[in-house]
């Protein structure tokens, strides 16, 4: 069996590089006509949470748009896809925290625009459901099997497949099984596990043992981070990495760092990280809402700056590092309720 040790060094960042690279006066972005404001899972309306689930189901039911691409099945599946694509260029650098927080801004953008969504952006806050130790984390309103995302990967529903190559980074106990009830039951996925192309079930593996790196304490260490470079690398450090943790709390595909995106928790995981970071930012604006640093390759040694640019294949046009750092301006245009 492989050990949770192991899992959390697939997660850790590997990242060499130190020091906070100067951040150069921001030219100034767009401004939104509205600003859109995440909440809460358990903090939206029962209305709003069906209306999110439908309009999830919606993007896995429209066709990519993107035809010069044969593995995306699906318009969700095309987000995925990005993420699978580019998972080695944006995982363990100074961009990994503004090139998620752009996906989720064009995911939301896509429910609404495509699928008609009009409520809150959800983020799930991991952390009231670790604190609260007397109730099983598979107990969680997230997993709720009517205004949620389903529960638990059933055992022996599951196989994962060979993985020839080699490289997926596949750890096949935390697979539990296809997932037991819920709105995305029996639904069918076509890219991963892995980089692997298969057509398989949203697989899941609820695991008590990633508790302790949700707790609010541990999110309250990294909040005291002094610097940017100092907050990118604890959020994916060794031991509690509350980037690693969300997923592993998760299981299943969301534990395989470059398909976790066939679950559906994924964006609201990320976008808890993305509040804890513009938390971060928020307390000291005007030393942190630039602050930018890290390689740009994973074991790089050049620092990263904020006219670096990134990209969102299928996705949206190419932005640089700069137009993510204020989620009150476009093409962010959001806030976070707490």
């Amino acid at each position: 069996m492989v050990s949770l040790r192991t899992l959390l060094a697939s997660f850790a960042s590997v990242v060499l590089a130190t020091g906070v690279a100067a951040a150069p006066s921001p030219e100034k972005a767009g401004t939104c006509s509205e600003l859109r404001l995440f909440k809460e899972w358990r903090d939206i309306s029962k209305q709003d949470q069906l209306g999110y689930i439908q309009a999830v189901l919606c993007l896995m039911k429209l066709p990519p748009k993107d035809k010069s691409r044969p593995d995306p099945k699906s318009r969700f599946e095309e987000f995925q896809a990005t993420h699978i694509y580019l998972t080695d260029r944006v995982h363990s650098v100074g961009h990994f925290l503004p090139w998620h927080r752009h996906l989720g801004t064009l995911y939301a953008n896509a429910l609404r625009d495509e699928c008609g969504y009009k409520g809150p952006i959800a983020f799930w806050d991991w952390s009231r459901d670790a604190d609260n130790r007397a109730v099983p984390l598979k107990n969680s309103p997230i997993f709720d099997p009517v205004y949620g995302f389903g529960g638990d990967g059933v055992p022996g529903t599951y196989t994962i497949p060979p993985d020839p190559v080699g490289d997926s980074a596949l750890f096949p106990w935390t697979f539990r099984g296809c997932i037991q009830d819920g709105p995305f039951k029996g639904i069918k996925v076509h890219l991963g596990p892995g980089k692997l192309l298969t057509e398989h079930c949203i697989v899941r593996g609820i695991d008590e043992s990633w508790r302790r790196t949700a707790f609010s304490a541990n999110v309250q260490r990294v909040m005291e981070s002094k610097t940017y470079e100092d907050f990118r690398l604890i959020i994916d450090e060794f031991m509690n990495p509350i980037h690693g943790g969300g997923h592993g709390i998760v299981g299943g595909e969301m534990l395989n760092i470059y398909s976790a995106a066939a679950d559906p928790i994924f964006y609201l995981h990320h976008a808890n990280l993305d509040r804890v970071w513009w938390k971060w930012q928020e307390a000291d604006r005007a030393k942190r809402l630039y602050q930018i640093s890290g390689p740009t390759t994973q074991r790089g040694n050049d620092q990263i700056t904020l006219d670096f640019v990134l990209d969102f294949p299928a996705l949206g046009p190419n932005i640089t590092v700069r137009d993510t750092m204020d989620s009150r301006l476009a093409p962010e245009c959001f806030v976070y309720d707490y």
